[in-house]
């Protein structure tokens, strides 16, 4: 299964996103941010490869349907509710990521 984690910067959420999920063989992760100053932009390429979308906050849906409102029709997408509170790899937040993402997988 192929999985797009995407913040606004990709600096904090998404990669540790990534960092927890990337060693499961049965998975496939890749990271990516909706701001021009991410370190990864998000891209149609990064939408259509994943089977399985999950945005941190309803404004990164809202940006990713603005941008890539045709690649993403058919995608299941997620919400998870995190805010941009937390630095990149701290407990809280691997903590509330797999307890929202592992429900899917």
């Amino acid at each position: 299964m192929n999985i797009l984690f995407v913040c606004s910067r990709n600096i904090w959420r998404s990669p540790t996103a990534e960092a927890i999920y990337k060693n499961r063989k049965d998975l496939n992760v890749r990271s990516a941010g909706t701001e021009p100053s991410a370190r990864i932009k998000v891209s149609a390429k990064n939408i259509s490869w994943a089977d399985i979308i999950f945005v941190m906050e309803k404004k990164h849906k809202q940006r990713l349907l603005q941008k890539f409102r045709h690649e993403i029709e058919d995608k299941t997408l997620v919400i998870l509710d995190i805010e941009d509170d937390y630095q990149y790899m701290d407990n809280e937040l691997i903590d509330m990521i797999r307890v929202s993402v592992d429900q899917y997988l």
